[in-house]
């Protein structure tokens, strides 16, 4: 592996894979044990700005561990040092603002599995990076697995050619129902007024326009967004080519909430999907928290998700231009 840094040093991780030549995450630690306090992990920031941005697209994933990363605050501060534009979450995840830039990840049930996806996938602008931080791991469960969305695409390729270039060409339609108020109770219990920002139902209907969904209000004072048609992958500039399996058909095919169907109404064949899950499933990265831990994300090239988790587990996050 080409490395060229003397501000840090390739550690090692439980879980990390050789994916086509790249480890992922690439780890990288303070250079002397002595170098591993939060000034010196800014100015080596700083210093390598571009350095660490094109690690983050050629490895995918990059772990930054054993520094002296205490709360959020700090991670703000690691965030900031890049210089790169924020992005609002738009999105059914509950979340929390903690400090400046920096949310709760998704607060729902830590017993449930919250499902592998590319950040904010389906609306129109979307976050090109995904950081989050740990601040209590937890005791048992409740990794971060991610990945590598190209092999997903390969993989399905290989499999269900017909079907997946039939995808292609129609596109696909989604659509989620949200509640009219927040309901922590369900990873994607978060009420229409607080993922539009208004309790106003017309400026709703405007704003959920502007983000490339159409809304249907229920009797209950919920509402069905229809979102569509999206693609099914997409290739982004400087990742090789590679065919990203960009979509949330898996996460939301025939789920009670949530449907995805080929945009001209046509059903997805539940094989296809059942098969989907599974490759998603074997490709997938372990990756296991450890306190302090700062994980950046290439949200062009990677799925992720949580697994269950035993209490108590904080995970920050940010999420950028």
């Amino acid at each position: 592996m080409e490395f060229s840094c003397k501000d840090f040093k390739v550690g090692k991780c439980q879980g990390e894979k050789v994916v086509d030549g790249e480890t992922m995450p690439l780890v990288l630690q303070p250079q002397e044990p002595n170098k591993g306090d939060l000034d010196s992990l800014l100015l080596a920031l700083k210093t390598n700005k571009e350095w660490f941005e094109q690690m983050v697209i050629k490895n995918s994933a990059v772990l930054l561990r054993g520094f002296d990363v205490k709360n959020a605050q700090d991670f703000n501060e690691i965030v900031e040092a890049f210089g790169w534009d924020d992005i609002l979450y738009v999105g059914p995840a509950p979340r929390t603002h903690i400090y400046k830039r920096v949310w709760t990840a998704n607060e729902g049930p830590l017993s449930e599995f919250i499902y592998y996806h590319h950040e904010m996938v389906l609306i129109k602008e979307y976050p090109k990076k995904v950081i989050l931080f740990c601040e209590v791991p937890p005791p048992e469960g409740g990794e971060t697995p991610f990945v590598p969305s190209f092999k997903v695409t390969e993989r399905m390729l290989e499999e269900f050619p017909e079907a997946v270039e039939e995808m292609e060409s129609k596109g696909l339609k989604y659509s989620f129902t949200a509640p009219g108020n927040n309901d922590t109770s369900s990873m994607r219990g978060r009420g229409w007024e607080d993922a539009f920002g208004t309790s106003d139902p017309q400026e709703a209907e405007k704003r959920a326009k502007a983000l490339g969904m159409e809304i249907e209000w229920l009797p209950n004072g919920g509402v069905k967004t229809i979102l569509g048609p999206r693609a099914l992958t997409k290739v982004f500039d400087g990742r090789k080519g590679r065919r990203m399996w960009f979509n949330t058909l898996v996460g939301m095919h025939g789920k009670e909430i949530s449907s995805a169907l080929m945009a001209d109404g046509t059903e997805i064949p539940e094989n296809v999907v059942k098969r989907c899950e599974e490759i998603i499933e074997e490709e997938s990265i372990q990756f296991k928290w450890e306190k302090g831990d700062v994980l950046f994300f290439d949200n062009f090239a990677l799925l992720h998700g949580r697994r269950p988790s035993k209490p108590p587990r904080k995970v920050l996050v940010a999420t950028c231009k």
